[in-house]
């Protein structure tokens, strides 16, 4: 696996303060940890902000919002990834060009940019300082980690500095799981070789970005949350929930995305257009055989329901289809990704009508054609699974060196 660590990093980590006993205090975002200092790191900095709805203060203002009413801070533009600075748009969408009519400050669309444009429109905002806050789901497919990615690569192109306020990863941070990126593989999807879920926060991966991946390190501060631990889901965060985008409803959805995700590269619903998107799984034809096949595996953490179900949009839709419906009973011992392996090869062997989607999509959310091949050729779920243990074990050698939290 191409992963060099370099023994400089170009990047500094404002220090957090001692935390407080969990039973005292939820953790403080990075956002609140700037605020509580006054800005001072944006001091005498024309800023701009890439973030959606999820950049919330604890009482559900948007922080774009608040710092736009407080002279400390000179906040000249707003940058908006996949979906939007306001979330208007579906998957595979933006809001592009507009003024927002809340503030009135000029918003920028960086969905599909990198490189020297999206170094443009940094350029021509005006702006000195690059602000990041969006909320992760943790799963290396989520586009909002590469938005990071190329901003941090644009930024640096530019000139401008780049900061990084730190959110949980709302289904924890214990430990890597899954395949790792091929490099031949890599789009907007998954930049660079990590983990498929990378257990990691947005400013720890900004660090690793910064460390293994760009060519020249962007001039990189982070701003690290106090009274997060890496084994706590999002409930102990205290946060309010903001949908990151309007297929990750619950943090639930989310305990599940990066195994589900999957099914976007088959000819299945991956329940996009139900109120249990990626919670539910089917297609014309499906029975309960499904449902019994998976539950025979004794997957640890999980149940399977068989379920029918009606999507008013995307695959099938205005279409009952059969399939299941996840219910994880012990999120600890869940393991998404293997769950997800475990579904696809029983979907396979249980309804003849299973296809790869024709572009062969899953060797893009995989980070290789192994995944597909190996189901094809009727390996189990035991066998596949092993099969990306050895790279899985160096990215969580590397991954080790930029970690923030215990």
């Amino acid at each position: 696996m191409p992963l060099s660590r370099r023994s400089l990093l170009a990047s500094t980590t404002l220090a957090a303060a001692p935390a407080a006993p969990r039973h005292r205090e939820h953790p403080r975002t990075g956002f609140e940890r700037l605020a509580a200092d006054g800005y001072s790191l944006l001091s005498g900095q024309k800023v701009g902000v890439v973030t959606n709805p999820t950049g919330i203060t604890r009482d559900a203002r948007h922080i774009v919002d608040v710092m736009h009413q407080d002279p400390r801070v000179e906040l000249t533009a707003v940058f908006g990834p996949e979906h939007g600075f306001r979330g208007t748009a579906q998957a595979g969408g933006s809001e592009g060009r507009y003024d927002d009519p809340a503030t009135g400050l000029p918003v920028y669309d960086t969905y599909l940019k990198n490189g020297r444009p999206l170094a443009d429109v940094f350029t021509s905002s005006g702006v000195d300082t690059v602000v990041f806050d969006i909320q992760d789901v943790g799963a290396r497919f989520y586009t909002y980690i590469w938005t990071l990615y190329d901003c941090m690569e644009a930024a640096q192109l530019a000139g401008r500095r780049f900061v990084v306020l730190d959110r949980p990863n709302p289904v924890t941070g214990r430990e890597a799981q899954g395949p790792v990126l091929h490099k031949e593989f890599a789009t907007f999807v998954g930049r660079q070789p990590i983990a498929q879920a990378h257990g990691m926060t947005v400013a720890e991966l900004a660090r690793l970005f910064n460390g293994e991946f760009l060519a020249t390190p962007a001039a990189l501060e982070t701003v690290r949350m106090t009274g997060w631990r890496r084994a706590g889901f999002y409930d102990a965060s205290g946060l309010p929930w903001v949908p990151p985008s309007p297929n990750m409803p619950t943090p639930d959805t989310a305990l599940v995305y990066s195994g589900t995700c999957m099914f976007e590269g088959t000819n299945l619903s991956e329940g996009r257009g139900t109120t249990r998107p990626f919670e539910l799984l089917g297609a014309e034809g499906v029975d309960g055989r499904w449902a019994a096949a998976a539950n025979g595996l004794g997957l640890p953490g999980v149940r399977f329901r068989e379920a029918y179900f009606t999507p008013t949009f995307s695959k099938f839709q205005g279409r009952t289809v059969g399939g299941v419906q996840i219910h994880v009973t012990d999120r600890a011992a869940y393991d998404p990704v293997r769950t997800g392996i475990a579904l696809l090869v029983t979907a396979r062997k249980v309804w003849s009508g299973f296809a790869w989607r024709s572009d062969n999509w899953i060797d893009k959310l995989t980070g290789s054609a192994r995944v597909r091949t190996m189901i094809d050729a009727g390996a189990g779920t035991d066998e596949v699974t092993g099969a990306w243990q050895e790279e899985l074990a160096a990215f969580r050698r590397v991954r080790k060196e930029y970690l923030l939290y215990k």
